[in-house]
């Protein structure tokens, strides 16, 4: 008797979020296989540790690979520290400054620590594509690019936009697809998951699948999701992002900052709730049984008990609702002591710089954006809005409550309330 749900019930799961599968019928027939055989699929996703630190958007392709894990199959997470000195050339118009080896080897650890808040570490198969890819040498390397013309490569969108418009294509970019392919045919993958921009790569596993004899893996994309503000993707650079390492007080305040729109597609995206489960919350807050911020705050207390336990998120859920609810300032806010060197000005007229104090606090990613929001009066110090980037310190208390939008962090600065 197998082991393994019906397909159906399968499906259902595997299906939930999913953009694209090529195909939903070999899957279906993939799965049957599976059943009868009682042989797990080996599934597969790669991440190339280009930085060190996670952040949610990471987490939507993992999260789909803890499906396929909670229903017995078996995850591969694979680590491209071979394809990272090449450099991934989705999504880019111009070619990615090269890493150093030292530099990937450190962010593959940091990688590898973070995964295992979602994936079962026991049943992850970790690897890492230096395995089959350092071995190649020239003639195996010579081998794998003849099985593809550079018609082909220019059929991707980022490399035909970048030769119209006379920019450089470096030739390492065009091994990439070819490198990522070749990890399904070492792996020998039934499935491989990525996200829409993977489109190319993802399928170049099947065509070079085919050349080696094997069956073809089916390739399940996931959406790219929006960071906070609803409209770019996930982004540390963008300063939109979450990452999977904040403390729980400012992921579940982060998470209860994002519009209701949204909400259902982390809903979707970043939680184990079925899809059916998703529609029937909605449901409710469409007919006015459930209160849209009540299943915000379930889906922020969901994501960071996730991440920190069911403690840490009802604790971060009690402080949220003091703050915000109830009106009153958290004594649970994250402190950042700021240098008196920081504060500018004259003895006599003392001024923060309001701009580099929201940078240092963490609370925007740039000066152009805290600069951005303190003309949209979404600044507040202990509850006042601020419309100016300069502060006086005449006046203001030692601890100083810094809020933009409904994100806070306290500054201690030195000197203020000391007599400097």
């Amino acid at each position: 008797m197998s082991t393994f749900l019906p397909v159906d019930e399968q499906l259902d799961l595997l299906q939930k979020g999913a953009a694209e599968i090529i195909r939903v019928s070999d899957l279906r027939e993939r799965l049957e296989e599976s059943r009868k055989t009682s042989r797990p699929l080996r599934v597969k996703a790669g991440f190339d540790p280009t930085a060190p630190d996670l952040h949610l958007g990471h987490t939507v392709l993992m999260r789909k690979l803890r499906h396929f894990q909670q229903l017995g199959h078996q995850v591969i997470f694979l680590i491209g520290d071979s394809t990272a000195l090449i450099g991934d050339p989705t999504g880019r118009n111009v070619t990615r400054k090269p890493l150093t080896r030292e530099e990937i080897d450190r962010n593959a650890e940091t990688y590898k620590e973070q995964v295992f808040k979602i994936l079962d570490e026991k049943l992850t198969e970790v690897r890492y594509n230096s395995e089959w890819l350092d071995k190649l040498g020239y003639a195996g390397l010579i081998g794998l690019s003849a099985k593809v013309t550079l018609s082909q490569m220019l059929d991707r969108k980022e490399f035909l936009t970048r030769f119209r418009a006379e920019q450089d294509i470096s030739l390492h970019e065009l091994l990439y697809p070819l490198a990522q392919g070749y990890d399904s045919v070492a792996l020998n993958c039934d499935v491989e998951l990525g996200g829409t921009d993977q489109k190319f790569n993802l399928l170049m596993g099947r065509e070079l699948q085919r050349d080696y004899g094997q069956q073809p893996q089916i390739v399940l994309m996931t959406p790219i999701l929006e960071g906070l503000d609803g409209v770019q993707k996930m982004s540390k650079s963008l300063g939109n992002a979450i990452g999977i390492h904040e403390p729980p007080a400012e992921m579940y305040g982060k998470l209860m900052s994002i519009s209701d729109e949204l909400m259902w597609k982390y809903f979707l995206f970043l939680t184990d709730l079925r899809g059916s489960e998703v529609d029937a919350l909605k449901a409710e807050v469409a007919a006015g049984t459930l209160h849209p911020m009540e299943a915000k705050k379930r889906l922020a207390r969901t994501i960071t008990a996730g991440f920190h336990g069911e403690a840490a998120a009802q604790a971060a859920d009690e402080n949220w609702a003091r703050m915000f609810q109830q009106k009153s300032v958290s004594e649970d806010l994250e402190e950042v002591h700021i240098a008196f060197g920081d504060v500018e000005g004259p003895a006599e007229v003392l001024q923060i710089r309001l701009p580099k104090l929201l940078v240092q606090l963490g609370l925007a990613a740039s000066g152009a954006e805290a600069n951005r929001k303190i003309a949209e009066k979404a600044v507040k110090l202990d509850g006042e809005v601020v419309a100016n980037a300069l502060v006086p310190i005449d006046g203001l208390p030692a601890r100083l409550v810094v809020r933009l939008g409904k994100r806070a962090k306290v500054a201690v600065i030195g000197g203020i309330g000391e007599g400097v």
